[in-house]
């Protein structure tokens, strides 16, 4: 072999050892197009049916609960006994009282007598009198503790929730029944600090039950909690229903409906919106143009709402933004991209 080829074969090897380059393959990203904020929002509240006025049963003088007579769910009358406790101890108070007034009653009849012969000093009659109304008194109190002793029902109404079992020892006033009345129903639901300032009490909403599903009930927001919960962070609130009927029951789950006015904006997803980095102010988001490429465009977020934010100045209706990785792509930088549904 000629010398002069030599290098020239090196050359050639070198150049078939070489891998061309893999073309770079564009990122895929999800995007939405952005569209103007709607005139009202739907906003959706999981409550329960509740009475207005419910009331909570107990007993005036404690003891051992000897029998309870109704269950939750029933219906009961004004007046209807509810449940009973221990008594024979209350019976033999009455039984006392009632010995000691017969007797001051046998004294002040016989002191009347002699006092009628003068036998006896008007202040003796008298304190025989004062003895006999104390008896009596006494013999009024223990009858009516006695009386206590059966838990009634103050009016009619349904046993919303049971709350003491038989056995136990009760302290007077130690709640042992829920009673709600016959009469107007709402629903107990809670509105998150988020959405607190915008609604109000009189505002109207729509209330479906799950136990009656294609029913739609008028309602409207009867009052709102001052204070937020300190557990939830999120404030009580109760709505009227307007046409209610025999179908709402109880403690049925309920879903609280209401459109809320929006004050404009372009609507986005929270994953859409990019922190500016250390030394940058405010927040942006990641315009695509139409040939995939990314810019980052400074925003200007009026409010937060539970599953969204809605933009004011910085964006127009109908442009493209990465609704999520927006950490992850770089200014120029061409994508691929496939419509989220928001």
């Amino acid at each position: 072999m000629r010398p002069w080829l030599i290098p020239l074969l090196c050359v050639l090897l070198a150049a078939c050892g070489k891998s061309v380059p893999a073309p770079e393959v564009a990122r895929a990203v999800e995007t939405v197009v952005v569209g103007g904020g709607a005139a009202a929002s739907r906003r959706d509240y999981a409550g329960e049916v509740r009475a207005r006025h419910e009331a909570v049963l107990s007993f005036r003088v404690g003891g051992k609960l000897l029998a309870r007579l109704v269950d939750a769910g029933a219906q009961v009358r004004a007046g209807q006994p509810l449940a009973r406790l221990d008594e024979a101890d209350a019976a033999q108070q009455l039984a006392q009282a009632e010995a000691q007034r017969d007797l001051a009653a046998a004294d002040l009849k016989r002191f009347r007598e002699l006092r009628e012969r003068n036998f006896v000093s008007p202040a003796a009659l008298e304190a025989k009198e004062v003895a006999f109304r104390l008896a009596q008194a006494q013999a009024t109190l223990a009858r009516n503790q006695h009386a206590y002793a059966t838990l009634k029902a103050d009016s009619a109404g349904v046993v919303a929730a049971v709350l003491a079992e038989p056995g136990q020892v009760l302290a007077p006033g130690q709640p042992v029944l829920r009673l709600a009345p016959q009469g107007e129903r709402e629903v107990a639901f809670q509105i998150p600090e988020s959405e607190r300032t915008r609604l109000h009490p009189g505002d109207a909403v729509q209330v479906t039950l799950w136990a009656v599903p294609g029913r739609v009930y008028r309602g409207r927001i009867r009052e709102i909690a001052g204070t937020a919960d300190a557990a939830t962070r999120s404030y009580d609130a109760r709505a009227t229903l307007l046409d209610g009927d025999g179908a709402v029951g109880l403690g049925m789950t309920a879903t609280v409906s209401l459109d809320q006015p929006q004050d404009g904006g372009l609507r986005l997803p929270h994953t859409a919106i990019f922190q500016q980095e250390p030394g940058k102010s405010g927040v942006a988001v990641w315009v695509v143009a139409a040939d995939g490429a990314v810019s980052l465009r400074p925003v200007q977020v009026l409010r937060w709402s539970d599953d969204a934010a809605w933009v004011g100045a910085g964006l127009t209706a109908g442009e493209r933004v990465v609704a999520a990785g927006v950490y992850k792509i770089h200014a120029g930088e061409k994508l691929r991209y496939a419509d989220r549904r928001f």
